[in-house]
């Protein structure tokens, strides 16, 4: 299933991000993870590819599992900055051939531990031109995923360059958009009112991250310029040595964000996992008597 057709058709989407593992015994704990969310009939659910091309045989690897041992539609990351041209190419036709429809096209963090990295010659600088190499090399192969930032990409100096170059990768082919994750509402709303004056309307899915560690999301936030809302921020720094109470606080939050962005008819949610299930598992039964059917 091609999901910028299935999303076309205004059906509402429930999707799951994990990331491939470093070890079988890592991989075999997703696959557990994958197999308890499973159950909820998720739309789809998507693989990571790390920084630099770093998990390449990984995901590669991780998405061909998914695909073979279970019923669910998985869309696999793609980043290009650390690839060439051909690099690129041979990856898609491997997914292709293996009957893969779906690919997130995305530029790609540089590797951390190479501070002087340059892209090989050639290569697709940013996403916009990942998304046009795979329409004028596949074609309709594959439906096409891109990230947005409702709080502006990190390397972005405000959000008019951030919806300008939104639209570059929409004009260059891209179906439908999942966000990076947020806590403040209002961002994403905003960011939506910004995409309708530019005339992006490809369906734009908010992504949904329950904290289940306090110290690691206000890190990970840190890296992708989320704010976290200081009530939140309260709530949650008491109970930052208590796993149990930091769950609970985490899913009571994501529970109210997601309540009321389907109280605004949003098209989906995909949640990030971190491939773990229960915080997920709890988001969504608090939130299933709203989800449309």
């Amino acid at each position: 299933m091609k999901i910028g057709d299935y999303l076309r058709q205004g059906k509402f989407s429930v999707s799951f991000e994990f990331f491939p593992p470093k070890t079988p015994e890592g991989e075999e704990e997703l696959f557990q993870t994958i197999k308890s969310l499973q159950q909820l009939n998720p739309t789809f659910v998507s693989v990571t590819y790390g920084a630099g091309g770093s998990t390449r045989d990984r995901t590669r690897r991780v998405v061909e599992r998914i695909h073979k041992e279970t019923n669910l539609t998985v869309m696999a990351h793609l980043t290009c900055i650390a690839h060439t041209k051909e690099d690129l190419y041979d990856i898609l036709k491997g997914y292709a051939q293996i009957g893969i429809e779906n690919i997130l096209a995305l530029r790609g963090d540089l590797p951390a531990n190479m501070p002087d990295f340059k892209p090989p010659e050639g290569a697709c600088k940013h996403s916009s031109e990942l998304v046009r190499f795979i329409r004028e090399n596949f074609g309709n192969t594959f439906s096409i995923g891109v990230a947005s930032y409702p709080e502006g990409h990190p390397e972005s100096p405000n959000m008019e360059w951030e919806i300008r170059y939104f639209k570059q990768k929409v004009e260059a082919g891209a179906d439908f958009s999942i966000t990076q994750m947020f806590f403040d509402n209002s961002y994403f709303y905003r960011f939506l009112e910004l995409c309708q004056r530019a005339h992006i309307n490809i369906p734009i899915i908010p992504g949904i991250m329950p904290i289940t560690n306090f110290r690691q999301i206000q890190k990970f936030a840190s890296m992708c310029g989320a704010e976290i809302p200081q009530s939140l921020v309260e709530r949650l720094e008491p109970y930052a040595d208590n796993p149990e109470e930091t769950l609970k606080i985490g899913v009571e939050f994501a529970i109210e964000q997601c309540l009321d962005l389907l109280d605004n008819r949003v098209q989906g949610l995909h949640f990030y996992t971190l491939n773990k299930s229960k915080a997920t598992l709890l988001v969504y039964e608090g939130i299933k008597g709203a989800l449309k059917t």
